[in-house]
Parts: structure tokens; C-alpha cells; sequence
């Protein structure tokens, strides 16, 4: 493994100069820096987290904050959680996964620490209550959806409200009269999850300016579930046609 005393040597330096080019505590001159760079690469010398963390005040690792409750698929929480280590790499950053429901006292702890640089939180409730600490923090973070106050939160998302919208017109330009969204688990909607509100506002909103009859059906992600919420939907609503479906585990046994 390649030590810092390597690269000075390489370099024609000391290992403090070394130290002084990554950290940038003390200035040295260009023509040093040039060198010195050359020669970590020429080498590939990373330098050992702890002690960057400890120099730069960085420790160039992002807190990724999915946590895994109930009514979560979990496949597609994987599917960001790849992207996102996937993405922090490629910028040099690693990733570290908190997964328990822990809400202020878990982001407090991890940001009260050296440990990470910054938060992405994902699972995010229209009235979250970790919104008020995420804006005091002094690190920055990002939230993988839209509470319904993101003022001085930086947020992204697919835009849920215009998707459910959009199912229901399909519906609507095929002649459908009688429709029905088969939404996510209860326990989703008990919480407050944003994503999951929104698709039913805008199912419910295009529904209505199309004067289609429609109703809201939360479904257990299981095929006994499904087979429950289906018989419920052909004895309740002998007219029903069209089925938006916004519970991927439940899609095929539906």
C-alpha cells in the first residue's frame, strides 16, 4: 500500500508538504502542489479516510436515510440506493446506509459526529417531522420527495399528482365511466408519505373534472391481498372498467 512518505520521496518533499497539498492548511508554492499531485497519481496513493476527514474537516461520505417500515418495496428503494452509491463513487464519496426508523434522534446523531458530509433522506411524509432539523442542520441535504412545505429544502422527485392525473385521462379517452385506483398499503397512507397522497390527488382531481365515478383502494402488498381488493371491486362496483394500479408487488396477482 502506498504511504504518504512514499509520495514525498517520489516527490522530492517531506511528508508534512504532502500533507499541506491535500489539506490545504498551508500554502506552498505551485510548482510544489504540480509536483506533488504528479506523484499521487503516478503512484495512485488514496489518502486513509480517518485522516483526510481529520484534516479537511470532510470525510467525503453521504448518509443515505431509507427507513426500511412497513408498507416500503423494498426493490425499489434498492433501485435508488444502488444509484446512489453507484453516483457518490464516481465523485470519490462513499455511502452510508441508516435504515431504521429513527427519525430527529437518528439524523441527529450522525450529524452531530465527523461521520458524514451530507444527507440524502428518502420516504418523505407531507408533514415530516424531521423537516425543522434537516433546515437547522449545518450540512447540507437533499430529499428524494416533496413534503408539503419544502421552503428552504432542497427536493426531487417523479411528479406523482400529473402521473395519476395522467392514468385517469388515458381511462377517460378510452371511454371508461367507472374507474378505481388500487393505491399503495394502509399503513403508507396512515403516515402520510408524500408520493402516495400525490397519486391519489391526482387521480381524484382528474377524475372528477372528467365526471368519472372512482374510489380509493389501499392493498396490502400480498396476492391474497390483491385477490381481496379485486373481489371487493366486482361486488361493490358492478360498472368498474378501469383499474389504476400504484402497488407494483401486487400488479401481477391483481
Amino acid at each position: 500500500m502506498v504511504k504518504i512518505t512514499d509520495v514525498a520521496r517520489h516527490a522530492g518533499v517531506s511528508p508534512s508538504t504532502v500533507s499541506y497539498a491535500l489539506s490545504g492548511k498551508r500554502p506552498i508554492s505551485e510548482e510544489t502542489r504540480r509536483r506533488v499531485e504528479e506523484s499521487i497519481r503516478h503512484l495512485g496513493y488514496r489518502p486513509h479516510a480517518g485522516a483526510r476527514a481529520l484534516a479537511s474537516s470532510r470525510s467525503n461520505v453521504l448518509a443515505l436515510v431509507v427507513p426500511l417500515r412497513a408498507g416500503i418495496h423494498v426493490p425499489v428503494v434498492m433501485q435508488f440506493a444502488v444509484s446512489v452509491v453507484t453516483e457518490a463513487r464516481r465523485h470519490d464519496h462513499d455511502v452510508l446506509l441508516l435504515t431504521q426508523e429513527e427519525g430527529e434522534e437518528g439524523l441527529r446523531r450522525v450529524a452531530d459526529t465527523a461521520l458524514v458530509d451530507a444527507l440524502i433522506v428518502m420516504d418523505v411524509q407531507l408533514h415530516d417531522p424531521r423537516l425543522s432539523l434537516l433546515r437547522a442542520l449545518d450540512r447540507p441535504s437533499v430529499l428524494i420527495g416533496f413534503p408539503a412545505a419544502a421552503e428552504g429544502l432542497t427536493c426531487i422527485d417523479l411528479d406523482f399528482r400529473a402521473a395519476g392525473e395522467l392514468c385517469v385521462d388515458r381511462l377517460a379517452e378510452l371511454g371508461h365511466r367507472v374507474v378505481a385506483l388500487v393505491g399503495s398499503p394502509p399503513e403508507v397512507y396512515v403516515r402520510g408519505t408524500a408520493f402516495a397522497q400525490r397519486v391519489v390527488e391526482g387521480f381524484t382531481a382528474a377524475a372528477d373534472r372528467a365526471g368519472l365515478v372512482s374510489s380509493v383502494h389501499p392493498c396490502e402488498a400480498s396476492p391474497a391481498a390483491a385477490r381481496r381488493t379485486a373481489e371487493q371491486l366486482l361486488r361493490e362496483q358492478p360498472g368498474l372498467t378501469g383499474v389504476v394500479v400504484h402497488n407494483e408487488p401486487v400488479l401481477e396477482p391483481l
